[in-house]
């Protein structure tokens, strides 16, 4: 098989969420591969940061649950020649409180950041590859896609609308060229697991409950977005690809 199909060199990727964690590792991962990446986040500071990291890597600053400001960015950068031919939804939020508890602007605010970003995003940049007949559009979905854990029941709703957006994507923009997919991270050593990472007890029960025996690490990711990001899936639709050392298939 020729390495050419996972070749991403010509290719610019943006990828929200990913001044650090898993955007972040997404990002090394695409560059490796030959991409070009541009960073996205709210925080300048932190993005300037992320790209002299990745040695002078494009940023575009914009809120990603900001319907007008998102369009605006995407828009503004296509009419610039900053073509995106893959687009990762990364950015995410977590909140843990049980559910009889759970406050209700917490609930809204993980809707939007974790749901309505994928929509508001997706729509901007899907315009443009449409209008290319081209384009990777791949979704940050979890294993709280399929599975649920105490105290985190709004965002298991908000992980598995991000796996059903994704088929919605693909059913309606594969007619075009695009591919729309999705990977579902397991347990990552990640700054939004950092309380459970610190959690000793938990630990111990992650390394019972994952027949890999440990916590993810973030470039453990970076294969399956180069895949999905590639011509090596060209007929690879509405696939959510679980990358959770076999979490989801076992009991």
């Amino acid at each position: 098989m020729s390495s050419k199909l996972f070749d991403l060199s010509g290719r610019r990727a943006l990828i929200t969420g990913s001044s650090q964690g898993i955007g972040f590792a997404l990002a090394e991962g695409l560059i490796a591969a030959g991409a070009s990446v541009v960073l996205n986040g709210r925080d300048e500071g932190k993005l300037a940061e992320a790209s002299g990291r990745l040695g002078g890597a494009a940023t575009l600053a914009f809120d990603v649950t900001d319907h007008d400001a998102v369009r605006a960015a995407v828009d503004g950068a296509e009419a610039e020649g900053m073509v995106f031919d893959i687009l990762i939804n990364n950015a995410g939020m977590q909140h843990r409180t049980e559910l009889q508890d759970f406050p209700a602007d917490a609930f809204e605010k993980l809707l939007q950041t974790n749901i309505a970003s994928v929509f508001h995003v997706g729509q901007a940049v899907a315009r443009h590859m449409i209008a290319r007949k081209a384009g990777k559009i791949i979704n940050i979905a979890s294993v709280q896609s399929a599975l649920a854990r105490p105290g985190i029941a709004p965002y298991t709703a908000t992980k598995g609308a991000v796996t059903n957006l994704t088929k919605g994507m693909a059913t309606d923009w594969a007619k075009y060229g695009l591919q729309c997919n999705a990977i579902a991270p397991g347990y990552f050593d990640t700054p939004l697991n950092a309380a459970l990472v610190a959690d000793p007890d938990f630990s111990a029960w992650l390394e019972k409950r994952t027949p890999a025996g440990r916590w993810g690490n973030v470039d453990e990711l970076q294969g399956a977005a180069v895949f999905l990001a590639s011509a090596a899936s060209s007929f690879v639709n509405g696939h959510t690809l679980y990358v959770d050392g076999g979490i989801t298939a076992s009991l």
